[in-house]
């Protein structure tokens, strides 16, 4: 029986250390903070604008409708008129015309929805926006990949850098790094031919993107953070209530 129990014990500690083995063994990067507000409006509406030119053409949102863009300050009128380019109805999801099967063929594998991307890309290193505002910022060039492009945090992707033209044309390139009484060498991004926007507004640029994917990923959380303050709040007032019918109940007992 003490046998038993033994093997037991053994084999539960290693069950429990499975999780952080499998953590110390995974590939960590250090992800840039995305400076994002979800309640700037202006700033989701022009990662709205930012998704619908860049990233629709490739990767759907079947998940998102057009007319929940109405949560984050847009008229039916301008959604349909600076957002929707297929004809489309403002209330349909969106979605791509391009054939799974062909995009396959052209990029290796199918797209990916992006709907949940932000929610779905949270890490022990940070959170989604932290890891998809470092991901669009990491794109270099690579002879090697079939794109012509890699990515420092996403090694050998096959997604090529669809925003190149803004941000220009990265290479890795060796830096001289002091420690503490020794010089190191490492690999660093470095920007080799300038895109349409400096750096910084490229940065902007893509924190607004990533303030948007993270509101589509879930639109109603700033409501459901509202609901929940009043919730709690109703609960604490019931709270009192009950405490001084428990007072009233147990007088006699007491």
């Amino acid at each position: 029986m003490i046998k038993n129990m033994n093997k037991i014990n053994r084999l539960f500690a290693i069950l429990l250390l499975v999780p952080a083995l499998a953590l110390a063994a995974g590939d960590h990067v250090r992800l840039d903070r995305a400076p994002i507000n979800e309640e700037d409006h202006a700033s989701l509406q022009r990662g709205a604008r930012h998704f619908a030119n860049y990233c629709l053409n490739c990767h759907s949102a079947s998940y998102m409708r057009f007319n929940r863009l109405q949560d984050i300050g847009l008229t039916e009128a301008q959604i349909r008129d600076n957002l929707v380019f297929t004809g489309v109805k403002v209330g349909e999801l969106m979605r791509v015309a391009m054939d799974p099967k062909d995009a396959k063929n052209w990029f290796g594998v199918a797209p990916p929805d992006l709907s949940v991307i932000a929610r779905s890309r949270a890490s022990a290193d940070g959170s989604g926006a932290d890891w998809l505002y470092t991901y669009l910022r990491s794109f270099y060039r690579d002879a090697e990949r079939p794109t012509g492009w890699n990515n420092t945090i996403f090694a050998n992707v096959g997604m090529p850098h669809a925003l190149w033209e803004l941000q220009g044309e990265q290479v890795l390139a060796e830096r001289k790094v002091r420690g503490e009484g020794y010089m190191k060498t490492e690999m660093a991004l470095k920007l080799d031919k300038p895109g349409q926007l400096t750096p910084a507004q490229y940065d902007e640029m893509v924190a607004d993107l990533v303030n948007y994917m993270v509101f589509m990923g879930e639109p109603v959380r700033s409501n459901r953070k509202t609901i929940g303050m009043f919730v709690l709040m109703a609960l604490g007032l019931l709270f009192i209530f009950v405490y001084a019918l428990k007072k009233e109940y147990w007088k006699d007992v007491h």
